[in-house]
């Protein structure tokens, strides 16, 4: 029979025994864990998930801060390609497009507008005059508020947002440079078509592109070489698509010495020139009444006899700046048998900084381009 007197003895030692090893567990558990401060739940996760982002997305701006113009080209130029790299430099322009302090304001106005020029050498003309509106946005909004109104012709777009759109369109575009190396024969209709998207439309800009025949110099002949003159016309959608068309007035050589001095009237031809080289290029945001007007230039062109002296490419896109509010001065020279407008004397014009609006936007709004090569000649 069972003393209960024992039993209610050893109760309380065995209580003692249990703490005890339990205290014992604990501690070598401890032992054996590395040191961690005390943190709340919420304090850990958020810090682990911060850690892990920086680890595996580095920092947009590190591929696209070289200072080095001719570098950063190839570097952009190369990355065109791969949709990562692509995605940081529209997060990277993204960046540049915010609004912060004064101080960064001025510096990302001249970040986009050094962005501007190298996508412009590049042919990627949309994306380049979108970075220059960018950079003049806040200047043409201060003019607004002082009262400095603008044609009433003229529509000044309220905003070219950089999006997730500009990369797919980029890679498009660059895809499309890259075919269309040589020019190839076009025509009104087609020219037109490219625009009739049934968009509606926010901006229009136009460029004009000058290939001297020696680049950086006014020479209006080297041999057979005389130089070209084309432009480019852009329509921005208000869903963020655009679209663009470069192109020049040709002379249809079907004989030997059309075209030349000697026989300076041919039929004539519009070419594609997207993927035309040059050596200057002035650029501006114009309204729709002057688009529409460009565009009915270029039907009435469609059927005109070209002429080396009179009615050639600098011709033509001459009319265009102008309709544009755009003019350029001292574009004419002689050669034998012959005098008029041509690319050599009208390249070394923009170089030397010789034109302005007409309309009453301000200078400050033209955009200008040289290419590196003629930069450095």
């Amino acid at each position: 029979m069972k003393n209960p007197n024992r039993s209610v003895f050893l109760k309380p030692i065995l209580l003692v025994l249990l703490i005890h090893g339990a205290l014992s567990a604990h501690a070598q558990l401890s032992a054996s864990m590395p040191f961690r401060p005390e943190r709340s739940d919420t304090s850990l996760i958020l810090n682990d998930i911060k850690e892990a982002v920086d680890y595996a997305v580095p920092p947009v701006s590190s591929i696209f801060e070289d200072d080095d113009d001719n570098s950063l080209q190839k570097t952009i130029a190369l990355n065109l390609s791969k949709s990562q790299e692509r995605k940081q430099l529209m997060s990277y322009l993204k960046q540049l497009e915010l609004n912060n302090t004064i101080a960064e304001n001025e510096k990302n106005s001249k970040a986009l507008y050094r962005f501007a020029n190298l996508f412009a050498r590049l042919k990627l003309y949309p994306l380049a005059m979108k970075c220059f509106f960018k950079s003049i946005d806040r200047a043409n909004k201060k003019a607004k508020q002082s009262g400095e109104a603008a044609e009433a012709d003229d529509y000044t777009p309220e905003a070219l947002p950089i999006n997730a759109k500009d990369d797919s369109l980029l890679n498009l575009q660059a895809r499309q440079v890259a075919k269309n190396q040589k020019s190839k024969y076009t025509n009104y209709r087609r020219i037109a078509a490219t625009f009739n998207d049934h968009k509606p439309t926010v901006a229009y800009a136009l460029l004009f592109h000058v290939k001297q025949p020696v680049s950086g110099k006014p020479k209006v002949f080297v041999f057979s070489n005389t130089g070209h003159t084309f432009i480019t016309l852009i329509k921005y959608n208000a869903d963020s698509t655009y679209v663009s068309c470069s192109f020049g007035f040709y002379p249809k050589k079907e004989k030997i010495l059309f075209a030349t001095p000697w026989d300076p009237s041919s039929e004539s031809q519009f070419k594609t020139d997207a993927g035309h080289q040059w050596d200057e290029v002035v650029g501006k945001f114009i309204s729709k009444k002057s688009f529409e007007k460009i565009l009915s230039l270029t039907k009435k062109y469609n059927d005109l006899e070209y002429h080396l002296s009179n009615n050639n490419c600098t011709d033509f896109c001459l009319q265009a700046a102008s309709l544009a509010g755009l003019n350029i001065s001292n574009t004419k020279a002689s050669w034998p048998l012959g005098y008029g407008n041509n690319p050599g004397v009208t390249g070394q014009s923009l170089l030397n900084g010789k034109y302005h609006n007409t309309d009453q936007q301000p200078d400050a709004d033209l955009f200008r381009s040289l290419n590196i090569n003629a930069a450095e000649e």
